[in-house]
């Protein structure tokens, strides 16, 4: 089992998550993170980082999450280090289904 980055954090990108991560699990795209699902330890000290629960522990209906998270993080660099949200974290932190609108297959700086 392992933990998945939802698409609650398309254009929020809040990056307390990657502090606590143990192995630095966590890559950086343009306006979202992802975690590599087999480097998760399934340690779970992610998930109550993220202010907008973006985190979710691998399930049935999150299938699809799995794989996005895989497929994202093999192309977009490791984030380790907490940076500042997306400047329209705020505006974009309670909208739904963000990812067939908002999602960048851009990659992120990283650190």
């Amino acid at each position: 089992m392992t933990f998945v980055v939802t698409d609650a954090c398309i254009k929020c990108k809040y990056t307390d998550c990657v502090e606590v991560c143990p192995v630095d699990c966590f890559y950086e795209g343009e306006n979202m993170l992802v975690i590599h699902p087999d480097e998760c330890i399934d340690c779970g000290v992610c998930e109550p980082e993220c202010p907008i629960e973006a985190i979710k522990p691998e399930a049935e209906d999150l299938i699809d999450w799995v794989e996005i998270n895989r497929e994202y993080a093999q192309q977009w660099p490791n984030i380790t280090t907490k940076k500042d949200g997306l400047p329209e974290a705020e505006e974009f932190k309670d909208k739904k289904d963000k990812f067939n609108q908002y999602f960048s297959k851009n990659p992120g700086s990283g650190d």
